[in-house]
């Protein structure tokens, strides 16, 4: 089959890689149809975070193509979401809720085990990863929001719970990257009144809309803490979804958050202080986390079928896989928000 396949910082090729197999009588193989670039793929891609050398890519929707012998929940044919990370759905982190920390944990497209920018995957413990599609005819909207609930639709949700978001609240959105737009959707969902977005971005600015923002901040910053505090009376935020992972990011969401609000973060750390004074002295929580995709993919998934939430927005580009790399640099050049990959029908 063919596959993208990481060769170091900016080295994204298209290769052969062997077909992927039944191994063990949980296992699935997935044919895929649409995969995409995450914004962590970027920090791999700049040679900023380590990824192995080969397979990359760790959203996609596709084709159950063969099933292992215990495989009970799915059959072959079946539209499919895969989270990023497969899981056993057993051990007591999956019992509790959090199968993103799951014992039996993987990524895909990292560490040789196949990516959703590839043409097929191997994925482990299907039937406890692998969440079903009603069978259906679904538009082309459709499927690029159910590609989006793989991560980025259920990151911006978990930025968004983390946050403790309630119905009537005032609450912002630091960071205007596909989680971080996922995170103004998922604010508005679970019913908040107002929504700080911070963006520069007119293209951003306009999805941000679409998902709910009420109000826009341009500024970076101090100038950007002192706008959002001019426009909640002094106040602050009720909650802030901190969606970057930088210094600057984490010092903006705790300069614009309430007394008594939270953090919910959700982007990867790269260089972040946290400050315990501020979070001691005026009551401010911190939460977060890597998102636990395989639960929230089935509450999320009638809410995409019926049409109440649109998460495909985030994708604003798309190609095919031969021209994968073109993703990649639209991507990095800021270009494009999210990437989608076509690769199978």
């Amino acid at each position: 089959m063919r596959a993208t396949l990481y060769g170091g910082a900016y080295d994204i090729t298209v290769g052969e890689r062997p077909d992927p197999a039944i191994e063990l009588p949980t296992d699935a193989v997935v044919r895929v149809l649409l995969g995409c670039v995450c914004g962590s793929d970027l920090w791999y891609y700049r040679g900023v975070s380590p990824h192995a050398l080969g397979p990359i890519g760790h959203e996609f929707i596709g084709i159950v193509e063969q099933i292992g012998s215990d495989v009970t929940g799915l059959a072959e044919g079946d539209l499919v979401i895969a989270p990023f990370l497969w899981c056993c759905g057993e051990c007591r982190p999956c019992r509790t809720g959090w199968p993103s920390n799951c014992i039996h944990a993987g990524s895909f497209g990292n560490n040789g085990n196949d990516g959703g920018q590839g043409e097929k995957v191997h994925v482990p413990y299907a039937d406890a990863t692998l969440v079903k599609v009603p069978a259906g005819d679904y538009d082309d909207a459709t499927m690029k929001s159910l590609l989006a609930l793989s991560d980025v639709a259920c990151t911006g949700n978990h930025a968004a719970v983390s946050a403790r978001v309630k119905p009537g609240q005032t609450v912002a959105v630091v960071g205007d990257g596909a989680v971080g737009l996922s995170a103004v959707l998922a604010a508005h969902r679970l019913g908040a009144e107002r929504i700080i977005a911070l963006s520069r971005n007119p293209v951003r600015q306009e999805v941000a809309r679409a998902f709910g923002a009420t109000d826009i901040v341009a500024e970076r910053g101090d100038d950007a803490i002192a706008h959002v505090l001019d426009l909640t009376d002094g106040w602050g935020s009720d909650a802030v979804m901190e969606c970057v992972g930088t210094g600057q990011s984490m010092d903006t969401a705790y300069g614009i958050a309430a007394v008594g609000s939270t953090i919910g973060a959700v982007g990867v750390p790269h260089d972040v202080v946290l400050p315990v004074n501020t979070m001691i002295f005026r009551n401010t929580g911190f939460s977060g986390g890597v998102a636990p995709a395989r639960r929230y993919i089935p509450e999320l998934l009638p809410d995409v079928l019926s049409g109440a939430i649109n998460p495909g927005l985030v994708f604003d580009y798309e190609t095919d896989l031969d021209h994968v790399l073109d993703a990649y640099q639209a991507m990095d050049e800021r270009r494009a928000i999210k990437s989608l990959v076509r690769i199978g029908r």
